[in-house]
């Protein structure tokens, strides 16, 4: 009789000691909404305690709610897309009379992230404009392609470039010196199409290379086609 008497007070003490430590907890929660409309947003919420960040937790929704254990203050960060990351300390310390620490978490609509400045040096084809056999007569298909680069000129009135031009590959000295002359007509067409476009002459410089750099050195038709090239160096943001 005595042992059963001992045991149930030993259950008692445990059911004692775990009713204290639910009356003593704190509990965080909160609503996650959108700044500008109150709408409920759904967030990944993650939290960990301070200052050691033993104990840590995550979670999805568009509200949160966990216990503050050992009464330690907890950091916690929201994260949704479109919107900015949100990051907050929630102290026990200023829990209601509830035993609540109550944080309602408004987010902002993250701003649209810039364009990359194009790199210094930077080669861009031109993939649309291309050129027949012994031609530098720029074709409507490439007009689109160009207005795109006069329309970043214009944007970024500091931006200077330089117009490459290739052709077919060098054969002997005498094509050479003809397709030099051909890549330089070509590199003047592109040249004078952006300045009718309203770009300043001295913010675009062009430069031959003639069949010096082919990217095929095949006699393939389509691969001697490829050759005739023009291409946008960045030299100036």
């Amino acid at each position: 009789m005595r042992k059963w008497t001992v045991f149930g007070l030993f259950l008692l003490s445990i059911r004692f000691i775990q009713a204290q430590s639910s009356d003593t907890t704190i509990f965080a929660q909160g609503k996650i909404m959108n700044a500008s409309n109150k709408q409920a947003v759904i967030a990944k919420v993650s939290f960990q305690s301070l200052p050691y960040g033993n104990k840590v937790g995550s979670r999805m929704g568009s509200e949160y709610a966990f216990p503050l254990f050992d009464n330690d203050k907890y950091t916690i960060t929201v994260e949704a897309d479109g919107f900015e990351t949100y990051i907050t300390t929630l102290d026990p310390a200023t829990a209601n009379s509830s035993r609540k620490v109550v944080k309602d978490v408004e987010l902002m609509y993250a701003a649209p992230k810039a364009a990359p400045e194009p790199e210094l040096s930077k080669v861009i084809a031109l993939n649309s404009l291309k050129f027949e056999r012994e031609r530098w007569d720029i074709l409507p298909a490439a007009h689109n392609e160009l207005d795109e680069i006069a329309k970043t000129l214009i944007e970024k009135p500091s931006m200077k470039i330089q117009i490459e031009g290739h052709t077919e590959k060098d054969a002997n000295s005498a094509v050479g010196r003809e397709n030099m002359v051909l890549s330089k007509k070509r590199v003047s067409a592109v040249k004078k199409y952006l300045i009718s476009k309203g770009i300043a002459s001295n913010r675009v410089d062009t430069k031959a290379f003639g069949g010096t750099k082919p990217i095929y050195l095949g006699n393939d038709p389509k691969q001697r086609a490829l050759n005739r090239r023009v291409e946008i160096r960045i030299l100036k943001n």
